[in-house]
């Protein structure tokens, strides 16, 4: 008589893997593309969910969003940046052996040079340069047709980040030098003529700054002496031995890059003053405190970097397998978190999609993890853009021009703008077409 103790153990049934809620679609590419800022937002909150599964460009890709995931990003033990970035934005945005691609100690040394690049003392050079620059552009009132805050920025920014950095630029090459720079981050994500057209602009842009790289190492200048630029020339992120030129060359251009894409920042700053004027009343009132007023200015600002879209997200690769919210994470997976959904996120910030700068005025450090429209975490280890602080002087600086120059203040022509939220970079239509007035601020308190 066989016993139930003498009968053979039945298989274990294997427990399944627990898997993120996924998208219907094969392809969400072309809905990303659509609605780049709110797609993985919107997906979310119909899922109930921080995190899901679709594929972009046929590939299977974990998209999470929210203060939580992102502290979870950061994480270096279980992201990294090596081989995460499409190759269609390494051949443009970002380049190919920049900081943004490296993990580890390596992207630890390479951060340090840009951190170094831009302490304090250099931002106020910086700062001064493109003061000199924009009061020497800005047209008087009635001399000149209206135009585009957008395209008015660039060269600017252009000019003034050459003379910073220690890049020589003459006059006659401005305009080839800001159209190449603008389309690395205007035209990347763009449609296929758009794409190519900063994948040329990267190859001039990069043999024209490794010819420079070069000179300067030779002696025959091409680099300010003891500038930013002759130190990334002069890198040898701890091996000894320079970076390759080509390499330090995207480096460079790490450096005049971001701050030229500022325009895209200013724009929208000019399109919240003319929308908000609850907001705008409170930013021009009346202070007998001028550190108080200050406080107001940066409080505009950083409302600004929350509220309106500049990235929409940042890609990695998952570095080891995990669990996280139930959901299993495998090496090699790639990943996207949501910026912009993520400095909307309720569970950070109280009533996240209105325009409040005032929540800004008595704390103007929010969570690192809360405010992430350049990246996430410490600047100086993790993958948050070092140049953040130089575009928050940047637009104060702007800010202060508007209010305060006599000349320098305008106004927007026409109806208000509609934002477009189906480019990269998002834009008021038109990139804010204004008309210079006489005084300071006039024309923004109607």
């Amino acid at each position: 008589m066989t016993t139930l103790a003498d009968r053979p153990a039945a298989a274990a049934t294997p427990v399944a893997d627990p898997a993120p809620p996924r998208l219907t679609d094969w392809d969400s590419t072309l809905a990303f593309r659509r609605d780049p800022y709110r797609f993985i937002g919107r997906h979310a909150a119909a899922l109930g969910t921080e995190v899901f599964e679709t594929r972009l460009l046929w590939r299977p890709t974990l998209c999470l969003t929210g203060i939580k995931a992102a502290r979870l990003f950061y994480d270096p033990a279980r992201f990294q940046r090596a081989g995460a970035a499409p190759g269609a934005l390494q051949a443009t945005l970002f380049g190919r052996g920049g900081v943004q691609g490296m993990d580890g100690a390596a992207h630890r040394r390479r951060k340090a040079l840009f951190v170094a690049l831009t302490e304090p003392a250099a931002v106020d050079d910086l700062v001064a340069e493109v003061r000199r620059a924009w009061q020497a552009a800005w047209p008087a009132p009635g001399a000149s047709a209206p135009f585009s805050l957008y395209h008015f920025a660039q060269p600017v920014l252009t000019h003034a980040v050459c003379r910073w950095a220690g890049v020589p630029l003459p006059a006659a090459e401005l305009p080839l030098r800001t159209r190449q720079l603008v389309c690395l981050f205007d035209g990347a994500a763009g449609g296929l003529a758009a794409h190519l057209r900063a994948r040329w602009a990267r190859r001039r842009l990069e043999a024209w700054l490794t010819r420079a790289v070069e000179a300067s190492r030779a002696g025959r200048g091409g680099l300010v002496a003891g500038s930013a630029a002759e130190r990334i020339a002069r890198h040898a992120d701890g091996t000894g031995r320079p970076l390759p030129a080509r390499v330090a060359a995207v480096e460079l251009l790490n450096l005049l890059r971001p701050v030229v894409a500022v325009s895209v920042y200013l724009s929208l700053m000019g399109q919240a003053l003319h929308v908000h004027r609850g907001e705008r009343a409170w930013l021009l009132q009346p202070l007998p405190d001028p550190a108080e007023r200050e406080a107001r200015r940066r409080a505009f600002v950083q409302e600004v970097r929350r509220h309106y879209p500049f990235f929409p997200a940042v890609a990695a690769r998952v570095c080891a397998d995990f669990t996280w919210q139930g959901v299993a994470f495998r090496r090699g997976q790639r990943a996207l978190l949501d910026l912009y959904g993520t400095c909307h996120d309720p569970r950070a910030w109280a009533d996240p999609w209105t325009f409040r700068p005032q929540r800004f005025e008595h704390d103007e450090r929010p969570p690192p993890f809360a405010l992430i429209p350049q990246g996430g975490g410490d600047a100086a280890t993790h993958h948050r853009c070092p140049g953040e602080g130089i575009a928050s002087r940047l637009m104060g600086l702007v800010l202060q021009l508007w209010l305060d120059e006599d000349g320098l203040g305008w106004h927007v022509v026409g109806d208000p703008p509609a934002l477009a939220m189906d480019r990269l970079p998002a834009l008021p239509l038109g990139g804010l077409v204004v008309e210079p007035v006489a005084r300071p601020a006039a024309a923004l308190i109607v």
